[in-house]
């Protein structure tokens, strides 16, 4: 009988057969899941050189508004400067305002079309 064969970060390697599942669990690279007797599957130990697995963290960046803190007590939002710059005032570098002002205005002039209100299916 074939035994489906998982990395330590849970992703479908092999199908192997039983008899090696059994000498992957006795040499202590893997941990045999299972069942009412039977082996369900095979799951490799993660070893010290192994990468930590991907987390949604990885995916999305760092965030770029963030919660703090005031004096007194309170909690606003500030938005955290572009290119770990340290200012509060200037967010982003010179370089990058003609980018982001020409993404702020075609979005405005999309939403101004007649189409575009047309399109809203809203009721009210």
């Amino acid at each position: 009988m074939s035994v489906p064969l998982y990395s330590s970060d849970l992703a479908l390697l092999d199908v192997i057969s039983e008899k090696r599942a059994l000498r992957l669990e006795g040499c202590g690279l893997a941990k045999l899941v299972r069942h009412k007797g039977h082996i369900n599957r095979v799951v490799f130990h993660r070893r010290p050189d192994d990468p930590l697995p991907p987390t949604a963290r990885d995916y999305l960046g760092k965030a770029y508004s963030f919660e703090q803190p005031l004096a007194d007590g309170h909690h606003c939002w500030k938005l955290r400067p572009l290119q770990g710059g340290h200012s509060d005032s200037t967010l982003a570098p010179p370089e990058t305002r003609g980018i982001f002002l020409s993404v702020v205005r075609g979005c405005m002039a999309r939403s101004a079309t007649p189409e575009a209100a047309s399109t809203d299916h809203r009721t009210s």
